[in-house]
């Protein structure tokens, strides 16, 4: 996923809130039996705009998440959040995961599913309609739909590519 890298910004550790997306046991057989390990995909966000998604692999469950969460935090990007829903509709892809991503009226919540729903909270979104319409695969998916969250422009943004007023983009 090629990420603009003015949109990458550093946040405190204090406000970040984690959430486990998905926890994979993996197995590897040797001579001597099976080895256990886990891999943990991890998004964190401030819910104030700010996301990042992070993948960490361990023998034991807690430092696989702790290692995923390290890794998120080095991948935080700023999303425009307009009024707790986002500023229009956006499509994302990821290898065969691609989502979509519409803003909703007030009231109506996140309607997305795993991983999706666990990206947009993070991100801050609380009106959105969502449907995954490629690969389940929880990899994918958050990559998809943080995707979609970078594609999106802001009202404010697009204001100034058009050169006219705030209130015009809005009653345009």
């Amino acid at each position: 996923m090629a990420r603009k890298s003015d949109s990458r910004i550093s946040a405190t550790e204090t406000e970040l809130k984690d959430t486990l997306v998905s926890l994979n046991r993996v197995a590897k057989v040797t001579k001597g039996g099976r080895t256990f390990s886990f891999a943990a995909i991890v998004v964190v966000g401030d819910e104030n705009g700010t996301v990042g998604h992070g993948l960490g692999k361990a023998r034991d469950v807690s430092e696989a998440i702790a290692k995923a969460v390290d890794d998120a935090k080095k991948s935080l990007v700023k999303v425009p959040v307009y009024k707790g829903t986002i500023p229009h509709e956006q499509k994302g892809k990821y290898d065969a995961g691609r989502v979509l991503i519409k803003p909703a009226s007030e009231g109506t919540g996140v309607i997305a599913g795993g991983a999706m729903r666990a990206v947009l909270e993070a991100a801050g979104v609380h009106n959105v309609l969502a449907k995954s319409m490629g690969s389940s695969n929880p990899h994918n998916v958050v990559k998809a739909t943080i995707d979609a969250l970078l594609k999106l422009r802001s009202p404010l943004t697009i204001a100034r590519q058009r050169n006219i007023s705030l209130e015009k983009v809005f009653n345009g």
